[in-house]
């Protein structure tokens, strides 16, 4: 099953490689758009209109997630200023999970040194 990424700004690019590597599409935001001076809401937009999940650190998505239901799917890493290489670890060691969680239309996860929160849709 293809999972679709588009990275934000403080996301290294090696994670685009990883998604890519293990057969997904994924897109880092300096590639798209206005590159790293795009604002939050039009890479929500852009997500959203083309079947992206975001992932990022910075709650202001998290916030929007929520609040605004944009960006519909969002990886939130909260991991502080881990080595890229061990964020790709923890991302391999829980991407099926993510993955199926994220074949919802709207889901918030957020990924941490030892435990993934998962929160979907409620209608």
């Amino acid at each position: 099953m293809t999972f679709k990424v588009l990275c934000d700004v403080h996301i290294a690019f090696k994670v685009v490689r990883f998604f890519e590597s293990r057969g997904h599409e994924a897109v880092h935001v300096n590639d798209i758009l206005e590159g790293c001076y795009t604002s939050d809401s039009d890479i929500s937009s852009y997500a959203d209109e083309n079947g992206y999940t975001v992932v990022t650190k910075d709650a202001d998505f998290q916030n929007s997630h929520f609040v605004k239901n944009q960006p519909s799917r969002l990886l939130k890493i909260s991991l502080g200023n881990i080595p890229t290489k061990r964020l790709i670890e923890i991302l391999d060691a829980n991407l099926d999970d993510i993955i199926g969680n994220f074949q919802a239309e709207k889901c918030f996860i957020e990924l941490g040194e030892g435990f993934m929160e998962v929160i979907p849709l409620i209608i």
